[in-house]
C-alpha cells in the first residue's frame, strides 16, 4: 500500500473501514435480538477498550496525552451517540433501508468539509456526491414504507457520524492514531458499563461468537477511518461511504434473507458507480 499515491491510499482505508463497518452494522443486526441493544453496544466499547489497552500498554502514558482533550470526548460523544442511535434503528428496520438513510452523511461531511476545513469543493466530488445522494434516494423512496419512527435513528446517526468525521478530520496527523482510537472507546464504555448491569441478558454460544466478531470489526473499523481520514481529504472520500450501502444489501440478503427490490438494486448501483468515478479521477487523472 505504501507505493501508493496519498490519495489512492486514503480511498484504500476508506474502502477497508466501510467493508468492516458493514459486516460491524451486520454482527450488531444479529446479535441486538439476542442479548438487547445497550449489552451490545457496552460489547463494542468495552471490547475496543481492551484491545486497544492491551495493545499500547507499554506507552500508555504517551497514549494517553492528547493536544485535543476536549475535541477526543467530543468524538467519543459523538460516536456513541451514532453507534447507539443506528444499532437501534438496525434492530427495528431493514439493514439496507437504515444504512440508506444513514448515508446521507457523506453529503454532510463534504459540506462540512468546506465550511470549516476550508476543504475545496471541485466539480467532480460534487457531481460524485449528487449521484450518490441520488442512489440513495432511488433506495429510501420518500413516502415509502422506510419512513417508520425508527427512520429517525439512523438520520441522528448520521448527523453524528459527520461530525465525528470532520473532527477526526481536523486532527489530522497530529495526534497519534491509538490515541485518537483509546479517546474514541473511553466515553462510551464509561457510560455503558454504568447501564450494562440493569440490562445484562445472559448470552448463549452463538451470542458469544458474534460479540468477539462486532469487537473486532468494530476496532478494526475504527483504526482504519482514522488512517484514512489522516491521509485524504474528508470530502474526497465521502463518495466511497455509499459502498456501504451495496454491502447492507448483500449482507442483508446473504444472512437475514431481506430481499432488496428492484428500485434498491438500481440505487446501489448508482451509489457504486458514483463512488468508482470519483476514485478514477482522483487517482488517475
Amino acid at each position: 500500500m505504501n507505493r501508493l499515491s496519498p490519495n489512492s491510499r486514503a480511498i484504500a482505508l476508506m474502502i477497508s473501514a466501510i467493508v468492516m463497518f458493514s459486516l460491524m452494522d451486520a454482527t450488531a443486526k444479529a446479535l441486538t435480538p439476542r442479548i438487547g441493544v445497550i449489552p451490545a453496544l457496552w460489547v463494542r466499547y468495552a471490547g475496543q477498550m481492551l484491545v486497544v489497552l492491551v495493545l499500547v500498554a507499554r506507552r500508555f502514558p504517551q497514549v494517553l496525552h492528547t493536544r485535543y482533550p476536549i475535541l477526543q470526548m467530543a468524538r467519543s460523544v459523538l460516536l456513541m451517540i451514532a453507534t447507539w442511535c443506528f444499532f437501534i434503528g438496525i434492530s427495528n428496520i431493514g439493514l439496507s433501508a437504515a444504512t440508506a438513510i444513514m448515508n446521507i452523511n457523506p453529503v454532510l461531511i463534504t459540506l462540512g468539509a468546506a465550511l470549516f476545513l476550508n476543504e475545496k469543493l471541485g466539480p467532480r466530488r460534487i457531481g460524485g456526491i449528487a449521484v450518490a445522494l441520488i442512489g440513495a434516494l432511488i433506495v429510501i423512496r420518500p413516502g415509502g414504507a422506510v419512513f417508520s419512527h425508527y427512520a429517525i435513528y439512523p438520520l441522528v446517526a448520521a448527523v453524528s457520524i459527520t461530525a465525528y468525521n470532520l473532527a477526526t478530520r481536523f486532527f489530522g496527523k497530529d495526534e497519534d492514531v491509538w490515541t485518537s482510537m483509546l479517546y474514541t472507546s473511553l466515553f462510551g464504555t464509561l457510560v455503558l458499563s454504568a447501564l450494562v448491569v440493569p440490562n445484562w441478558q445472559t448470552p448463549d454460544l452463538t451470542a458469544v461468537g458474534l460479540m468477539v466478531l462486532l469487537v473486532v470489526f468494530g476496532t478494526a473499523s475504527q483504526l482504519l477511518l482514522i488512517r484514512a481520514l489522516g491521509e485524504g481529504e474528508a470530502s474526497m472520500l465521502a463518495p466511497f461511504a455509499y459502498v456501504g450501502l451495496l454491502l447492507a444489501t448483500i449482507w442483508g440478503l446473504v444472512f437475514f434473507a431481506e430481499v432488496p427490490d428492484l428500485w434498491t438494486i438500481i440505487g446501489a448501483l448508482v451509489i457504486a458507480g458514483a463512488g468508482i468515478y470519483v476514485w478514477h479521477r482522483e487517482t488517475f487523472r
